[in-house]
């Protein structure tokens, strides 16, 4: 069976959703940034820098905003600490490890947690209460994380994604370059340049798709959601328990959110 993880970007000019929260999501390569409705819908997501969030005021003009979170893997620049000081009327909640979430956290060193993989297994509990769950995120690492039935997250383990392995090819290794994603996969490399990119993408499926069986023999209740900056197309007979939602940590962030309010 055939399964791929594609992008897809929501804009709408309706501005008749009522208030709306503010999610932004800060990560190693780029920040997203999103507005949900009431009913818990992403109604526009946009992409900018990390070290400046452009797109904010836009959205601040665009949509009547009640509140928001941020959460970041990387430390805040002191341009985006002005711009969320500027936003008088709004409070933005950031997420740290001391943030209330609707899961049990057993992580054993919390402070260390990426927030993003917090955010994501959250996102994926809200979805599919009750079971087995597999996390796996994309970017530029590949992390996969674990949440039981009853709602205990447990940790989970960092891979290097696809462009962190190509620069560490290429950096390690003085005649090895440093070659783009796109382009030709055939079964084995014909050359360099081929070789390089068949290794680390069909190494990354190899690693995902290992992944997803061994814990599938564990829990055969599995469910597995697939979401990150890095789209995969791979062959696997385990197509029916996997969903790609290429949006699950502002998901995740928005029910974090709404979780504090309602607390």
């Amino acid at each position: 069976m055939f399964l791929s993880i594609f992008s897809v970007t929501l804009h709408t000019q309706n501005k008749n959703q009522g208030k709306v929260n503010l999610i932004i999501d800060i990560g190693n390569t780029v920040a997203k940034l999103a507005v949900f409705n009431d009913q818990g819908e992403m109604i526009e997501v946009l992409r900018g820098s990390n070290h400046s969030l452009d797109y904010l005021s836009q959205l601040c003009h665009r949509y009547p905003i009640k509140r928001g979170i941020i959460a970041s893997v990387i430390t805040l620049s002191n341009t985006i600490r002005r711009q969320l000081a500027q936003l008088h009327n709004i409070p933005i909640m950031e997420l740290t490890h001391h943030t209330p979430v609707p899961i049990n956290n057993r992580y054993k060193t919390p402070e260390t947690l990426g927030m993003d993989r917090l955010a994501a297994v959250v996102g994926a509990s809200d979805q599919a209460p009750g079971r087995n769950l597999l996390v796996i995120d994309a970017g530029t690492a590949l992390t996969y994380e674990f949440i039981d039935a009853s709602g205990n997250y447990w940790g989970g383990n960092i891979s290097p994604g696809i462009y962190t392995r190509f620069k560490a090819l290429n950096a390690c290794c003085d005649k090895l370059p440093l070659i783009e994603k796109a382009g030709d996969l055939p079964e084995f490399g014909y050359s360099t340049e081929t070789a390089i990119r068949t290794g680390v993408i069909k190494g990354i499926e190899f690693e995902i798709i290992s992944y997803i069986a061994q814990m599938k023999e564990k829990f055969p209740d599995l469910l597995v959601f697939l979401t990150g900056g890095d789209n995969f197309s791979f062959d696997t007979n385990l197509k029916s328990i996997i969903f790609a939602d290429r949006f699950l940590v502002l998901k995740g962030l928005n029910r974090i959110l709404n979780y504090n309010v309602e607390k």
